[in-house]
């Protein structure tokens, strides 16, 4: 999986390197990559398109055979043979793609972690970051959200391993080094002045000490301070504080809601919000039909605004994608049945 995902890592690299801006190279990246899974995508439409048709049988002979589960087994193989329907046409491409998926996410996860890393070690010198912004979200790495600072939080932080800040810290000129040890030998008394970033115990004894001296850092400070009036909205389940530098303006998770909701009528069958089976709870599908989009929505709004456009892309193509498809093959359908009454006609 890591030569996989060192490999996609490269690739958005190379595009970055073109474009020199990290959101359209996701962008692009993403348009690849769809791309390459596009044959897999269509494999996997038809073969859930085939199910969708015998799906009326199927439940027709689940009813007829309730009682005899052999007989139910030897008929429902009987009818996809006679269909030319393989079960596994469906999912096997999605697993086939999951892979690649995951790897795919750990490439933007690797990149995100390595940028935040490079805005605190300037907060640390005692600079201010050159944030890299796509349209209207300020930093990439940060939650396109009214309730994300545009500044790194303290606390995602904890989230990145010792072998980042120790890439990061290698590659930093000696000069760069001293001022950040000389700046947290100012804000933290009990700095031991020096960085250890050679294991995960050494970098979880040095991380409150990074975090203390960041909140004491004026700069720092007024990029992740609250707007006034709104430092603690109580959400029943929850409170939250909008920033006075916010991040962005929840444009991506309403897009990932809404373009997870319009896949979802576009193409059920992916997502399990198909008309319930035999057998299926009646809620089912629609369980299905509003939890993808909700989730969509939560995961893009607590993670960095790079992968959320990322989900938006994708959801986009993968839509875009499946109503072509259906529309090819709806198409397709329609021929014998024209043929057919041509015929008739003719006869």
């Amino acid at each position: 999986m890591s030569a996989i995902t060192n490999a996609l890592t490269g690739v958005i690299q190379w595009i970055y390197s073109i474009i020199h801006n990290h959101g359209w190279s996701i962008v692009i990246f993403t348009l690849l990559i769809r791309a390459v899974l596009m044959p897999l995508d269509i494999s996997s439409r038809k073969g859930m398109r085939k199910m969708s048709k015998i799906q009326p049988q199927l439940n027709a002979l689940q009813k007829k055979y309730a009682n005899d589960k052999a007989k139910l087994q030897q008929k429902q193989s009987e009818l996809m043979r006679k269909e030319r329907y393989n079960p596994l046409s469906g999912c096997l491409p999605l697993l086939i793609q999951m892979p690649i998926l995951f790897a795919m996410f750990g490439a933007m996860r690797v990149i995100a972690n390595e940028q935040v890393v490079h805005q605190v070690f300037t907060f640390l010198k005692g600079g201010v970051p050159s944030y890299e912004g796509w349209l209207w979200v300020k930093n990439i790495w940060m939650a396109d959200s009214l309730f994300a600072s545009v500044a790194p939080d303290l606390n995602s932080l904890q989230a990145i391993g010792h072998d980042v800040w120790q890439k990061i810290w290698a590659v930093m000129s000696q000069a760069d080094q001293q001022l950040v040890i000389q700046s947290l030998s100012q804000h933290v008394q009990d700095f031991a002045g020096a960085l250890d970033f050679s294991s995960a115990d050494a970098f979880k004894a040095l991380l409150p000490q990074i975090q203390a001296a960041l909140a004491q850092m004026p700069a720092y400070a007024a990029q992740t301070a609250p707007m006034p009036g709104f430092e603690n909205i109580n959400l029943i389940i929850f409170s939250v504080k909008v920033f006075a530098q916010y991040n962005g303006l929840l444009i991506l998770p309403v897009l990932a809601g809404a373009s997870q909701l319009l896949m979802t009528k576009v193409n059920p069958q992916a997502t399990g919000a198909q008309p319930a089976a035999a057998g299926q709870p009646a809620g089912m599908g629609n369980f299905m039909k509003y939890f993808f989009p909700l989730f969509s929505v939560y995961i893009t709004l607590t993670s960095n605004a790079g992968f959320a456009l990322y989900w938006v892309t994708s959801n986009l193509i993968a839509t875009a994608m499946s109503y072509f498809i259906n529309l090819y093959y709806d198409k397709q359908d329609k021929l014998p049945a024209a043929n057919e009454l041509q015929e008739g006609t003719v006869k």
